[in-house]
């Protein structure tokens, strides 16, 4: 299933332990899931032993985490990030990245990716002893100025450059972009009509 349903956005989540530890990691089971209100979904696994992973168990016990998206410019960064540091362990300072504070939640986002979203747990599925989906409500974006065009509002798919993951070690980029519209249900009939 993991290989087949790619390329996988990628969560770059930065969350706070109680003790003050800023962690950092990569989650590829992620994806938006609503824009209003806005939330998204993370899809956490613990570790063997059934333990929380530093990630689920921060945003457990602080409510907040902020996702990150990765650019391919960051990608050995964030694979840094992925180690199996223990809790004491901050992956920012390791990977030799910048937390800039958060401004609604007491969780950094990494100043050197283009887009971060702070977010607020809004519900947590245990979906088995070994996995939860993490809802977040989004309550704050940090868009990087040349990533989006204020314009239109849309963002610049070649400024973000950002990378999905495949399966095993393989990653993907996103600048093979096309764009497809959809037909009304008229242009379909009219064109089965013209076959026919």
């Amino acid at each position: 299933m993991i290989g087949t349903i790619v390329p996988r956005p990628i969560a770059w989540v930065t969350t706070v332990s109680p003790e003050g530890v800023v962690n950092a990691a990569p989650y590829s089971f992620f994806n938006c899931l609503s824009a209003d209100p806005p939330i998204l979904a993370l899809g956490v696994e613990n570790k063997p032993d059934r333990s929380f992973k530093d990630t689920a168990y921060n945003i457990r016990m602080t409510e907040c985490f902020t996702v990150n998206i990765v650019d391919r410019a960051n990608a050995g960064t964030m694979s840094v990030t992925a180690a199996a540091f223990g809790p004491e362990v901050d992956e920012l300072e390791m990977a030799g990245l910048t937390a800039v504070p958060g401004e609604k939640v007491a969780c950094p986002r990494i100043a050197e990716a283009p887009v971060a979203f702070e977010c607020r747990r809004y519900l947590g599925i245990e979906v088995s002893s070994a996995r939860e989906i993490i809802l977040g409500q989004i309550v704050m974006a940090h868009v990087r100025e040349d990533v989006i065009d204020l314009g239109t509002y849309y963002s610049n798919h070649e400024k973000l450059d950002a990378i999905g993951r495949m399966g095993g070690n393989g990653y993907a980029g996103t600048l093979d972009y096309f764009d497809l519209a959809t037909p009304s249900a008229e242009e379909v009939l009219s064109a089965r009509k013209v076959r026919a």
